[in-house]
C-alpha cells in the first residue's frame, strides 16, 4: 500500500513539474526603435487616437474646447482633408472605425459618439460607464482601455463582452492609454512613459516592450509635450508610425531588437 502511494505521489510530481514549465512565462521581448522618417505633426494637437483607415490617417485630439477629429490624405500632411470639432464640454479620447463606423471615445462624459466612416455624418452617442482612454479593434469586437490595467472587450453597441487585466511577469500593469491592433497583438502605450507594450490578446499577458526613450528630443521637451501617445500602422504597407500629446512630429519607425530580460 505504502509503495503504491509512493509511486502515485512521485506521478502527480511529475506531472505539476511538467504542468509548472509549460506555464512559465517566455522571456519578454524587447525592442527599441529606429526612425525611418521624420513628418510634421500639428504640435496643438493633443493626441488621443491615431489610426489609418482607407488609406488615410485619421486623429482624435483632446482638451475641453479643443477636441477634434482629423483625416488626413497621408501622414505628414499639414491640412486634414476633414475636421470635426466638438462642444467644449467633450474632452475626446480614442477612436477607431469598426465595422464602418467611426467610434470616439470621451474621457468623462460617459458618452461615445459614433459616425458614418464614408460620410462622416453623425449617427447617434451611445451612453458609457466608464472612463475613455484608448479604442482599437480586431475586426471582430471593439478593444477598449481606462486608465487601468484592464481590456475591455466590447460589441457594436459597447455592451461588454470579456474583461482582462494584462500583467507582466504576473503583475498588472497600470496607466494603460492608446492602443493599436497589429498582427494579432495589442500595442499599448503605457501613459506618463516612452514605453508601449506588446499585448497578447489571449492571455492579456505583456509579450513584449518597445523602449522610446529619445524618440523626441530633449530640446522639444516640455510639460506638454512629455507625453508619448499615438500608435498608428498603415495596412497598405505596414509602415507604423508613433506620436505624442502636442510633439511636433509624426515618427515612422522600424523596431529594433535588443537583449531578452
Amino acid at each position: 500500500m505504502m509503495r503504491r502511494f509512493l509511486m502515485m505521489a512521485v506521478a502527480i510530481l511529475a506531472l505539476s513539474a511538467c504542468g509548472g514549465r509549460g506555464k512559465v512565462a517566455k522571456p519578454e521581448t524587447r525592442y527599441g526603435v529606429e526612425v525611418v522618417r521624420c513628418l510634421p505633426h500639428d504640435v496643438k494637437a493633443y493626441t488621443q487616437g491615431l489610426f489609418f483607415h482607407g488609406g488615410r490617417l485619421f486623429e482624435t485630439t483632446g482638451q475641453y474646447g479643443e477636441s477634434t477629429l482629423r483625416v488626413y490624405p497621408e501622414p505628414g500632411s499639414r491640412k486634414p482633408d476633414r475636421e470635426i470639432s466638438f462642444d467644449r464640454k467633450y474632452f475626446l479620447e480614442g477612436s477607431v472605425v469598426f465595422k464602418d463606423k467611426i467610434y470616439i471615445l470621451t474621457w468623462r462624459e460617459g458618452v461615445v459618439f459614433v459616425y458614418d466612416a464614408a460620410t462622416f455624418k453623425f449617427q447617434k452617442s451611445i451612453p458609457y460607464t466608464r472612463q475613455g482612454w484608448g479604442l482599437t479593434t480586431d475586426g471582430e469586437q471593439l478593444i477598449a482601455t481606462d486608465g487601468s490595467s484592464n481590456l475591455y472587450f466590447l460589441d457594436e453597441e459597447l455592451c461588454l463582452l470579456q474583461k482582462k487585466t494584462v500583467r507582466r511577469n504576473g503583475r498588472p500593469v497600470p496607466y494603460l492609454n492608446e492602443l493599436e491592433y497589429i498582427d494579432g497583438k495589442i500595442w499599448a502605450n503605457v501613459y506618463t512613459s516612452d514605453e508601449i507594450i506588446i499585448i497578447d490578446p489571449k492571455t492579456a499577458q505583456v509579450e513584449a516592450s518597445v523602449d522610446c526613450t529619445g524618440l523626441l528630443g530633449e530640446m522639444y521637451r516640455t510639460p506638454e509635450t512629455d507625453v508619448l501617445n499615438g500608435i498608428a500602422r498603415n495596412p497598405s504597407d505596414g509602415k507604423i508610425y508613433l506620436t505624442g500629446k502636442n510633439w511636433p512630429f509624426l515618427f515612422e519607425v522600424k523596431l529594433v531588437s535588443r537583449a531578452r530580460n
